[in-house]
C-alpha cells in the first residue's frame, strides 16, 4: 500500500500527511491565498489545523519567509475560521 505524501508544518515543523494540513499557495501573479482544495498551481506552504499553529505561523511570519511574499492578516483570519468551523 502506498504511503500518503508528507508535508512539514511551517509553524511547528512536524511532518504530517498532506491531507491533515491547510495549504497557502502563491501563484505567479497573485499574492498568497488560502488553497481550499490543496491542488492549486504554485508554491505552497502548509500549516496544521490547530489554532496554536496558525497563531505561531502569524507571529513568526512563517508564510512570508516560505513564500517570499507579504501575507495579509485576512489570510490568517481565513485559516483560523476554517479551523474553528472544522472543530464544531
Amino acid at each position: 500500500m502506498k504511503e500518503p505524501p508528507l508535508r512539514m508544518c511551517a509553524a511547528c515543523r512536524h511532518m504530517k500527511p498532506k491531507s491533515e494540513l491547510l495549504r497557502v499557495c502563491k501563484t505567479s501573479q497573485d499574492a498568497p491565498v488560502f488553497d481550499i482544495t490543496g491542488k492549486e498551481q504554485g508554491r505552497g506552504a502548509y500549516v496544521c489545523r490547530l489554532p496554536a499553529c496558525i497563531t505561531k505561523a502569524k507571529k513568526a511570519r512563517a508564510f512570508e519567509r516560505a513564500l517570499s511574499s507579504p501575507v495579509s492578516a485576512t489570510l490568517y483570519d481565513l485559516l483560523m475560521e476554517e479551523v474553528t468551523h472544522a472543530q464544531h
